[in-house]
């Protein structure tokens, strides 16, 4: 087709549908797919184009509140699971379901249901078996949905109190829960279905995360700025990272160098070099962020912050902050929905 033949044909479609918004055609061209963050304070799922830097949409959740949300391998479907009206324990509303939502359709599409009241968390997809992990606190266990029937189909113990976060190997042969009262993580066979050991941390520890190559744990003492460093092979505390505030939500760079961490008390973000094991960067952010999720690219770090009703995004090769997208109240868990 010629260029004279194209821009006629241009005009022809523009005077049958209307001009095409520019903004939309530079978003459907640059997205690879959608950010997903939960909204708390207002108890619905934000569906985000990190394109444009716009929440598009929110759906209700059939429940209280979801503080965490994981998409579905293929991107169609985002797990939301109920936890209740309060903090990890302390006494409130006790959640019993997750609401699995569609995407494309924006509606709620099934619910998986504890038939009791288990306060699951923290929800994360296995990468072999494609079954999804949660934590379901008031049980002190781990159990694990089959997300094409819905069903629950077993339960890992996790030996300790409120195991409130999660994190799978790449392998996923080895589940890791954080245990924020008691201040452990507890390593998890997933093939066994046991608990194989308790590693002690603090006295108060919240969140964690996994390096890239799965040799590292990353847990955060919530009494003093430090990250605890976890030897995943000795199953012990190597060492600590001292950092400007108190850490919370942590992700690790694609290429395994940096790990970013929010610092919900200073209303910072940590960039920490895993190759020094040292806080190489703290950049301001918008109040209380939460959690952090690189992009599959690798380019941008995305940070919800809690009281703001935003996520900070970071390019990741000058560590500045870019911009900061407009989201729901009490924005906190963050998954990437991949485009198919």
């Amino acid at each position: 087709m010629s260029h004279l033949q194209f821009a006629l044909l241009s005009i022809f479609l523009a005077t049958i549908v209307g001009p095409v918004s520019t903004d939309f055609a530079l978003s459907q061209a640059k997205s690879t797919g959608f950010l997903l963050v939960a909204n708390k304070a207002e108890q619905t799922l934000g569906i985000v184009d990190p394109a444009s830097g716009r929440q598009l949409a929110t759906i209700a959740e059939g429940g209280v509140t979801g503080h965490e949300v994981a998409a579905s391998p293929d991107g169609r479907f985002a797990y939301v699971p109920i936890y209740g009206n309060s903090g990890v324990g302390k006494p409130g509303t006790n959640g019993s379901k997750i609401d699995v939502i569609d995407i494309a359709a924006r509606k709620i599409a099934g619910i998986v249901d504890f038939g009791r009241g288990v306060r699951p968390h923290c929800a994360v997809f296995e990468p072999n078996s494609g079954l999804l992990y949660v934590t379901t606190e008031i049980e002190d266990t781990v159990s694990i949905i089959d997300p094409k029937t819905l069903k629950i189909v077993g339960a890992i113990p996790t030996g300790q109190h409120e195991s409130h976060m999660l994190a799978i190997t790449r392998d996923g042969k080895w589940g890791y829960t954080a245990n924020v009262g008691p201040g452990t993580v507890s390593v998890l066979d997933l093939t066994a279905r046991k608990n194989t050991t308790v590693i002690p941390v603090c006295s108060n520890t919240q969140r964690i995360a996994l390096s890239v190559d799965d040799r590292w744990v990353f847990t955060s003492d919530q009494e003093k700025p430090r990250l605890a460093v976890i030897d995943t092979q000795t199953k012990a505390v190597k060492t600590w990272i001292q950092m400007p505030g108190i850490g919370y939500g942590a992700a690790p760079t694609p290429d395994g160098h940096w790990l970013v961490i929010a610092l919900p008390t200073v209303n910072k973000v940590g960039v920490i070099d895993l190759t020094t094991m040292r806080v190489a960067a703290a950049l301001e952010a918008p109040s209380s962020p939460q959690e952090v999720l690189i992009s599959p690219d690798g380019k941008s770090a995305y940070v919800s912050c809690d009281s703001s009703h935003r996520i900070a995004v970071i390019n990741t090769s000058d560590w500045k902050v870019e911009t900061a997208i407009e989201v729901g109240r009490g924005a906190d868990g963050l998954a990437w929905a991949a485009a198919k």
